[in-house]
């Protein structure tokens, strides 16, 4: 697919996917919402890929919704803004159910709508300069689609605050409230993502896949019968799997385990 709004790159066992409208600091449309939507759809069904990095080009991560696409959506009947925010809603779904592990590198401000990108990675590295702002309340709105996200990644105390007073808080904010999971100077942003991603790449892909899967279907879950036994059938699958195999048997044998080469 040839992409207008987008990158889509592959370096090694890792993809990458870049926000690539730095003229309107990387702000989204229909179209960009349609083609992140589409990569994120083809990366989770290549097996070859271990890891996903979101990125962006010039000096904004992302500024939340393009202008020119909130003028249209002001003449939107509610039959039509409904559809259109499902297509959004789609988009951080299929981010945040990628099988694969995603990482935010978030080099430059972060606002509305792009805070939901964030918080639908996995993990998020933003450098010391970035700011992040839930604005949505100062246009009449209300960060609806992206919440269920946001709320997860930051907290129910910390998202009270930023939705309800639309406040521009730091990166070192953003760490300390959960959104991103490291701050770093931008000279060692790069570093710091790669490696993460080689951490990643590293492992099994079937077991990271499924210990991805383990998080969002546990977290926030009380502890009963029901969740007990599912999380013993899922070890029992996983040791029985082949890459469980492979794996105990390259750590007892002291040699690399084969996804190693």
């Amino acid at each position: 697919m040839d992409y207008q709004t987008i990158e889509l790159q592959r370096d090694g066992h890792a993809a990458l996917v870049i926000l690539n409208r730095p003229e309107v600091r990387n702000a989204f449309n229909e179209i960009t919402i349609a083609e992140i939507t589409q990569a994120f759809l083809e990366i989770s069904i290549d097996t070859s890929i271990r890891a996903v990095v979101l990125a962006a080009r010039g000096p904004a991560f992302c500024a939340g919704a393009d202008l020119n696409w909130m003028r249209k959506m002001a003449d939107y009947t509610q039959e039509e803004n409904r559809a259109d925010a499902a297509q959004l809603a789609q988009m951080l779904r299929v981010i945040y159910e990628c099988p694969q592990p995603v990482v935010a590198r978030v080099q430059g401000d972060c606002y509305a709508g792009g805070m939901g990108l964030i918080a639908a990675c996995d993990i998020a590295v933003t450098v010391e300069e970035a700011n992040f702002c839930l604005s949505e309340v100062k246009l009449g709105l209300i960060p609806a689609t992206i919440s269920p996200y946001v709320i997860r990644a930051m907290g129910e105390n910390a998202a009270r605050r930023y939705f309800l007073t639309a406040e521009r808080f730091t990166a070192e904010e953003a760490l300390r409230i959960g959104l991103v999971q490291e701050v770093v100077a931008l000279h060692a942003l790069d570093a710091t993502v790669t490696a993460i991603v080689k951490s990643l790449a590293g492992n099994s892909p079937n077991a990271v896949r499924q210990a991805k899967r383990l998080v969002r279907e546990v977290g926030g879950k009380s502890i009963s019968s029901i969740l007990i036994a599912d999380t013993v059938e899922s070890i029992a699958q996983i040791r029985a799997s082949e890459e469980g195999r492979e794996g105990v048997s390259a750590f007892l044998e002291k040699r690399k385990p084969s996804w190693l080469g």
